[in-house]
């Protein structure tokens, strides 16, 4: 459920990107843009970036709420893995129903039969990885462009002494993406180096530090279990 509503938060994001409400998000990768809509069976030539990405946070939105038919990215698996889907009865129709019906077939006095509740496991993974999981990749790439091979450096060395070091922390990149900006602000770094500070060192923990590594090379100070030690150190001005 948290990688699909990670999904859905950014879907959110590019669709108030496209209406122009978002000042902080743009869309940096066209050209992924006009594939995924392509794929979603939107018309986009003669179309504007921002017109296509509105149609298609809005066609992506509904397959969260969806009751009926089948999600879109599934079909992106090989043909015999989708026909034993089917036949197995575990394509996922919506995000959203597949994770309620799970909550309530698990529910005191509902489902009894371990077949049905491993085999509806199984369509919820399918609603969370191929769904709300795929999405949150590929509109991450449209809104913050798509990574490319990048050298970086990792471990807890990556605090530094005689900066402020904030570390990023978590699964979604839309706070992640904002921070590195406003590390990068002249007016921001004015202030900082007015108290005694040579910067801002930006550095990551978990997921969020994956996004922010392949795109803008930033450090990661360690993973999920490196995160109160990353504290202990006392050199962490502020984790998020």
């Amino acid at each position: 459920a948290a990688h699909s509503d990670h999904g859905r938060d950014t879907t959110h994001a590019l669709l108030l990107a496209a209406q122009g409400k978002a000042g902080a998000y743009k869309i940096k990768d066209e050209e992924k843009l006009r594939a995924l809509a392509t794929e979603y069976e939107i018309k986009t030539e003669g179309r504007k970036k921002a017109e296509i990405a509105e149609e298609l946070a809005g066609k992506i939105l509904g397959e969260f709420g969806q009751q009926q038919g089948e999600l879109r990215m599934p079909l992106r698996a090989p043909k015999k893995r989708v026909e034993l889907w089917r036949k197995l009865g575990i394509m996922p129709r919506g995000v959203d129903r597949e994770i309620v019906e799970m909550m309530h077939r698990t529910h005191m006095g509902v489902g009894n039969d371990y077949k049905n509740i491993l085999l509806h496991g199984l369509r919820v993974a399918l609603s969370d990885g191929w769904g709300g999981s795929m999405i949150a990749t590929e509109l991450s790439d449209i809104l913050f462009k798509t990574p490319e091979p990048i050298r970086g450096r990792s471990n807890l060395g990556v605090l530094a002494e005689d900066e402020i070091n904030v570390i990023v922390h978590g699964h979604e990149p839309t706070l992640s993406e904002v921070v590195v900006e406003a590390s990068r602000d002249p007016e921001i770094l004015n202030l900082i180096k007015e108290d005694g500070a040579k910067g801002i060192n930006i550095a990551g923990i978990c997921c969020t530090s994956n996004e922010i590594l392949m795109r803008h090379g930033i450090p990661v100070a360690g993973n999920f279990l490196q995160q109160e030690l990353a504290l202990i150190t006392g050199a962490v001005d502020l984790m998020m």
